[in-house]
């Protein structure tokens, strides 16, 4: 059996539709198991790390199948459930399974593949008048015979120029080098130094002698044994390691010292790997739930008798938290891990903290803010037995967490369910983190609870249909009132010369009113940066980014434009560049103008804002958000990161700066998150020591979402919206895939787009739409048309998307088309 020929589908890194075979050399047939990573060569001289989807013994038909090149784990790294989970992403959100591969797994269990430059053993053979070679040719010649390696990079420096390709194809094609492929390992594990004896001075008479023979200049010396034999418990420890840092500070004593002590065979260091994060096990008692949340809990619970799915709607301050962590209790008593979901970074720092009170070091976090080699080690901790102590019973993440390997799921908490940030835009796959979830739980017959105090309209018609459980708090912890909301009328408070800056008089009264009492104070205002538009009054000209269709919004702080599309910065002009005119206006405003102009009225207060720019570094969420927990600081201005479900007990005061922009963009849902955005800040205020109070500052005060925020009227603009997408033929009656078409020439894009049209509406006839010219046309020096495809909820989507492949197929078949780049997105937000 062990000679049987065994070949493997293997998941490549790369945009490649189907898996490829390798043989598996007879050798290693006992080591081929499916989720373990190998080395595999793709392409000439290409090698790829890639995943084992399936073991068997037929051969390619199409090709002859190469060896694997190596199997680099003892142990699966990726489980067959994972597989699983990849396998239905890839289908349903029409991607490769090279791209989930990539979204899935932390660059460090990726191997990178180095190009290294090595001269061929036969160029002394050559018959070339070295003299016809160039003086780059001959720098990287001589570079070769004193190093006999260079990296591509290292021709770069050696050269001092980016792009070296055509040199070292040259020498290629003359026959004095060749490429060759070094694949690195990624992934460090963090190791400590522990100090121990060596097996000579481990013995008791040796030892004896070793101490009877320190003279009088060997102190130190001396104070390191006695402080090894103090902390090692040599007697009744037997690994007797002591760490190294430990014992030198317990000795007072340098490295000097035990360098000492190693050259005399008395000592040896040894490293040993070690978890990045090591956390306290101390855990305090869950605290009981209140009669109006046990209610709801056992609600909860009677659902998950008959429904795999229970949409918990609780208003803001309600406690979903306390229900979460006690079903999480529940579950993880009986062994199995839970995932508890949230859609942004900036809660990770509250609720870690709730969480490691209940349950102490069982809980891991995992998110893009933490290092390559930190996402490596949950991902390892995951895959620990279950009696192993170091094994995270409890995952807390975002979007990325549900990519996790998980050995027994018990539960699945999406916190914030309706919240856009779960669905991946860019790169492919484009998945949404809590529909994935669902299916994850499937393969584990596990249970989801989808929480909101604004539900997605989709999630609420499934419980309305009773495709969903549901479970609904309705009461504030402590019984304290929902917040007063004011309209403050910016439209009238302009006609009165009332407005200050961009603050209603309202709105900055009650901001002084409410510092005066000591409380603090949230204003949200959904754009970053200084001002979104500078415009010159003389010609009209703004500056447009150079790769994008967009104007540039101005940063103060960095004296910068910039395109928050591609990223693209420059200088902002002193003068027209159009016209040569001085006189340049600034529209609009945004978070970092926002916290200036406040700091003018409010000057000896601490004003912060936290968005994009503010939280780039790891730590900087859990930064501002202590600060303000701490009343470090009065005023926090910020973008939707303010919106979700941060929990503060000061805030008397939220200010929605611009209600109108929210509702203006023209998507089927902008009313629906706008009315999700104002409640939940709104949910903000008044937390627990007093009713809180909430200005909406707006143009249109008769606005009917606006009416609804201010009334908390979830079910009328459920209502409203559901009229509204059963007409239009919206979700949640009808799925849609949209196609996004891609070229740096126009030409060629318009010629695409109505081929792509004619072979789809064969098919699709009046269901598609399109193709249509976004809002934003032009991003990355690329041009952009979009195509809607509606289809019926009672219509097969599978057949659907047979569909649209094989039209694909049939466009990129076309020689002029092939560079233009398709991308697709399945239940687009």
């Amino acid at each position: 059996m062990d000679r049987e020929t065994l070949f493997v589908d293997i998941i490549l890194p790369l945009a490649l539709p189907n898996l490829y075979t390798y043989r598996v050399p007879a050798d290693w047939n006992n080591d081929a198991a499916i989720g373990k990573r190998v080395i595999v060569q793709f392409g000439k001289n290409k090698m790829y790390t890639g995943i084992i989807a399936r073991v068997h013994d037929k051969a390619p038909q199409q090709y002859l199948a190469k060896y694997l090149s190596n199997i680099l784990d003892e142990k699966p790294v990726v489980l067959e459930s994972q597989l699983k989970l990849w396998d239905w992403i890839a289908a349903y959100y029409m991607c490769n399974p090279g791209d989930v591969m990539n979204a899935a797994l932390p660059s460090g269990l990726r191997l990178s593949s180095e190009t290294k430059i090595v001269l061929s053993a036969e160029r002394e053979l050559l018959q070339v008048d070295l003299d016809l070679l160039s003086d780059k040719e001959v720098l990287i010649l001589d570079a070769l015979e004193i190093n006999e390696v260079l990296t591509i990079e290292e021709a770069q420096n050696i050269l001092d120029q980016k792009n070296v390709h055509g040199v070292i194809r040259s020498l290629i094609e003359k026959g004095f080098v060749l490429l060759q492929e070094e694949v690195k390992e990624k992934f460090r594990a963090k190791e400590e130094e522990y100090v121990t004896l060596t097996e000579f001075a481990d013995n008791e008479d040796n030892l004896k002698t070793i101490l009877d023979g320190f003279g009088k200049k060997a102190f130190k010396q001396v104070q390191l044994l006695m402080a090894y034999l103090k902390l090692s418990d040599r007697y009744s420890n037997e690994s007797r390691l002591v760490l190294k840092k430990t014992l030198l500070k317990e000795a007072d004593a340098t490295d000097a010292a035990l360098k000492s002590l190693i050259t005399k065979n008395i000592f040896i260091v040894v490293g040993k790997q070690v978890w990045r994060e090591r956390l306290n096990g101390d855990v305090v008692k869950t605290s009981e739930l209140t009669e109006h949340q046990q209610e709801v809990f056992d609600v909860v619970q009677e659902e998950f008798k008959t429904k795999e799915v229970v949409l918990l709607q609780g208003v803001t301050s309600s406690g979903k938290t306390e229900l979460y962590i006690k079903l999480i209790e529940e579950v993880i008593q009986t062994g199995k891990q839970v995932l508890y979901l949230l859609p942004e970074i900036a809660l990770t720092a509250q609720i870690i903290n709730r969480l490691r009170k209940n349950f102490g070091g069982r809980v891991g976090v995992y998110h893009s803010k933490y290092s390559d080699n930190e996402r490596v080690e949950v991902w390892q901790r995951l895959l620990l037995p279950l009696e192993d102590p170091n094994r995270f019973e409890v995952i807390l993440g975002a979007r990325s967490s549900v990519l996790l390997p998980f050995r027994d799921l018990g539960l699945i908490v999406v916190d914030e369910e309706h919240d856009s940030s779960y669905k991946q835009y860019d790169p492919s796959p484009r998945y949404n983190a809590r529909d994935t979830a669902i299916y994850l739980a499937s393969l584990y017959k596990a249970k989801v609870v989808l929480g909101s105090a604004t539900p997605s309209i989709e999630s609420f018609y499934n419980a309305e249909t009773d495709k969903y459980g549901f479970a609904k708090l309705t009461k504030r912890f402590s019984d304290i009132k929902m917040p007063e909301i004011f309209i403050a009328d910016v439209k009238e408070e302009k006609r009165k010369k009332m407005m200050k800056s961009h603050f209603s008089s309202f709105l900055l009264d009650s901001i002084s009113q409410s510092l005066q009492n000591k409380e603090q104070v949230i204003l949200f205002q959904n754009r970053r940066g200084y001002v979104p538009v500078i415009e010159c009054t003389s010609c009209g000209w703004t500056p447009q980014c150079k790769q994008c269709d967009v104007t540039m919004t101005f940063h103060k702080y960095s004296s910068q434009l910039r395109c928050h599309y591609c990223g693209h910065t420059s200088k902002p002009p002193v003068d027209c560049p159009a016209c040569g005119s001085e006189k340049l206006k600034t529209i609009g405003f945004g978070t970092e103008k926002i916290e200036e102009d406040l700091s003018v009225y409010f000057p000896d207060k601490k004003i912060a804002r936290m968005d994009l720019d503010t939280t780039r570094t790891k730590n900087a969420y859990q930064k501002i958000i202590s600060d303000f927990e701490e009343k470090n600081i009065d005023v926090l201005i910020g973008t939707q990161m303010v919106t979700k479900g941060l929990d503060f007990d000061n805030v008397g005061l939220v200010g929605i700066l611009n209600a109108d922009s929210l509702m203006s963009h023209p998507d089927f849902r902008s009313h629906e998150r706008s009315f999700q955005l104002m409640a939940q800040v709104s949910g903000r205020a008044g937390r627990k020591n007093k009713r809180g109070k909430v200005i909406i500052q707006t143009y249109d005060p008769s606005n009917s979402i606006i009416k609804f925020v201010v009334d908390n009227n979830y079910d009328s603009m459920y209502a409203v919206q559901l009229a509204e997408r059963n007409e239009f033929k919206y979700p949640p009656f009808y799925r849609l895939i949209e196609l996004t078409l891609k070229h740096k020439n126009h030409e060629i894009l318009e010629e695409a787009a109505i081929y792509l049209h004619e072979t789809l509406a064969r098919v699709f006839g009046a269901r598609l739409l399109g193709p249509n010219i976004p809002a934003v046309s032009r991003i990355k020096n690329l041009y952009l048309r979009n195509f809607l495809l509606k289809i019926e909820k009672k219509s097969s989507v599978q057949s659907a998307k047979d569909h649209i492949r094989a039209a694909l197929i049939t466009f990129k078949a076309q020689n002029k088309f092939k560079s233009v780049i398709v991308s697709i997105d399945v239940d687009p937000i």
